[in-house]
Formats: C-alpha cells, sequence, structure tokens
C-alpha cells in the first residue's frame, strides 16, 4: 500500500457504481479497495485499514444502515452513505446510527470525490487535546470516544467537530446556522438529532442537561466547569 495516500472502501452491490467509482478515484490518485455486500466489507476492513468507507444504504442482506452501526461499534472511520432514499428521516436514520455524511442517488462522482477530500482534510487539520473533562464524562476526540457513567460511547466525524468547536468557546452560543457549517450538515432537523445524540452521550441526565444546553431562540451552549 503506498504511504500517505487515502484508501477508500466502496461498498455496493451494484456492479457499475462500483466499478465506475473505483476508476473515478483511482484517476483522482486515491487508492480504492471494493466490496459487493456488508459480509466482504468486514472482510475488507479485517485486513485493511482505511480513511474512509462510501456505503450504500438499499443492499441485499444486511443493509448500510445495520453495516453502518456495525462498523462504528468498532472503528473511528468515516462514512458516506449512498442512498436513493431521499426522504429526510432516512438521513436522519443515517445520522444517528454514526454515518459522517450522506449523497443521494443519482449523484456526480466529482460530487462525491469534493465530500471525500472535505471530511478528510478536515479529519486531518484538527488539532486535538487529548482529553476533556466534563464533570466525571470524559471526552477523547483523538479516539473518538465520550466515557460517562462507566459506558464508553462512540462519537462520529461531525459530532467531532462541533465538539472541538465547542470546547474551545465554552460559554459560547451557537446558531443551528453555525453548527451546520461547522459540522456539515444542513438540515436543521438533522443538526437536533445530533445535538439530542450528543447530550445523551453527554449528560448524566440528557432531559436537564448542565453542559450541552438549549439558549431557546438562539441556538446551543457548551458549559464547562
Amino acid at each position: 500500500m503506498e504511504k500517505n495516500k487515502v484508501h477508500i472502501l466502496v461498498v455496493d452491490d451494484d456492479d457499475r457504481i462500483r466499478n465506475l467509482l473505483k476508476e473515478y478515484l483511482n484517476s483522482k490518485e486515491l487508492i480504492v479497495s471494493t466490496a459487493n455486500d456488508a459480509n466482504q466489507a468486514k472482510k475488507r476492513l479485517e485486513i485493511f485499514k482505511f480513511d474512509l468507507i462510501v456505503l450504500d444504504v438499499m443492499m441485499p442482506g444486511q443493509s448500510g444502515y445495520e453495516l453502518t452501526k456495525e462498523i462504528r461499534n468498532k472503528f473511528n472511520i468515516p462514512i458516506i452513505l449512498l442512498t436513493a432514499k431521499g426522504e429526510v428521516e432516512n438521513r436522519i436514520k443515517g445520522l444517528e446510527l454514526g454515518a459522517d455524511d450522506y449523497l443521494g442517488k443519482p449523484f456526480e462522482p466529482k460530487e462525491l470525490l469534493l465530500r471525500i477530500n472535505n471530511i478528510i482534510s478536515k479529519n486531518k487539520s484538527l488539532d486535538l487535546k487529548k482529553n476533556y473533562l466534563l464533570g466525571n464524562t470524559e471526552i477523547n476526540l483523538n479516539k473518538l470516544t465520550i466515557k460517562s457513567n462507566n459506558k464508553i460511547k462512540k462519537i462520529n466525524l461531525a459530532e467531532k467537530k462541533v465538539l472541538v468547536e465547542m470546547l474551545s468557546n465554552p460559554g459560547k452560543t451557537y446558531s443551528r446556522e453555525e453548527i451546520g457549517k461547522i459540522s456539515g450538515i444542513s438540515q436543521e432537523r438533522s443538526i437536533d438529532v445530533m445535538v439530542t445524540r450528543l447530550r445523551q452521550k453527554i449528560e448524566i441526565n440528557p432531559k436537564n442537561p448542565k453542559y450541552l444546553q438549549t439558549i431557546r431562540g438562539s441556538g446551543y451552549v457548551l458549559w464547562i466547569e
């Protein structure tokens, strides 16, 4: 494997899309491995270290949603979901399960490349302190984990970007629009879902949050003791 080159895993049961993406991304100096279903993808993950996964939602056998959840429990790898389902609910479901981005079919390979480069560059550019403590909650941004109530929970790249920004500016109120720009998420409802998910991971009592609070009519704020 060539050093310093980005290695992508493309998982799709459609031979045409899989081969098209491999050829296109190879031409842009990316290393691409492919899998035609979840089982083959898991075998690839046991052998190679990937920088990002492009994953189709609708596959025979284990779906892209189910595989996203399984991957997120084992690996800290950014995931872009490909979906022919354009409904907001389906996109939210993917984000809730830990995906970092989604792209609706049909799509232009160039747009996928831009999204890949955006995620990879932001991931590499984050200068992260190893640990943050919010009371008894430990946030490790390098490992993409939050430890609370003796339980370790995973966070995805979008959540990490928001935490990096908010931990650097405690007490500052961020509007939905600002959080959307930081995370790369455009739908307001998806932003609310992400914040709710973070709150559930950080707070002892998410219904009465101590740290990640809602400022009615303004947005969200993170307080540090």
